[in-house]
């Protein structure tokens, strides 16, 4: 392989790690939040949007880590979009039959949640975007 070529593939390859490590860190702070990967948070609807993100967060670290960029980054952006939404619309208004965290903003294990999930859409969009090529820099 040309020198070049491995230099090109590098930042790509760390950007695709770094996600999947994000996307997992999603999945592993939901997991804790609802008491374990076999409990069902209630209302029931939430509990399944957990295990429904906990799953698509799993998929998109394997899409990533196998090299299926494009599908991997979109996955990644709605692993980090969906729990930020959830997490402004909990805290604010509160959901249908789940008010427990209206107000609760400084939660800690949401604010690390928010922390992680924010760093992914920060890197997942620009990559969807770019087709899954960090930019590399021209010597």
């Amino acid at each position: 392989m040309p020198h070049h070529a491995a230099r090109t593939s590098e930042p790509a390859l760390a950007a695709r790690w770094a996600g999947a490590l994000l996307c997992l860190a999603v999945a592993v702070i939901h997991v804790i939040d609802q008491g374990g990967i076999t409990t069902t948070r209630d209302p029931h609807y939430v509990g399944v949007a957990y295990h429904v993100l906990e799953t698509a967060a799993v998929v998109a670290a394997v899409l990533l880590l196998i090299g299926l960029v494009r599908p991997g980054w979109l996955l990644a952006a709605a692993v980090a979009l969906g729990p930020l939404l959830g997490y402004v619309l909990s805290r604010g208004p509160g959901l249908p039959g789940y008010s427990d965290d209206i107000g609760n903003w400084t939660e800690p294990l949401g604010l690390v949640s928010l922390a992680v999930e924010g760093a992914l859409l920060l890197l997942s969009v620009p990559l969807f975007v770019r087709g899954g090529r960090p930019r590399t820099c021209r010597a």
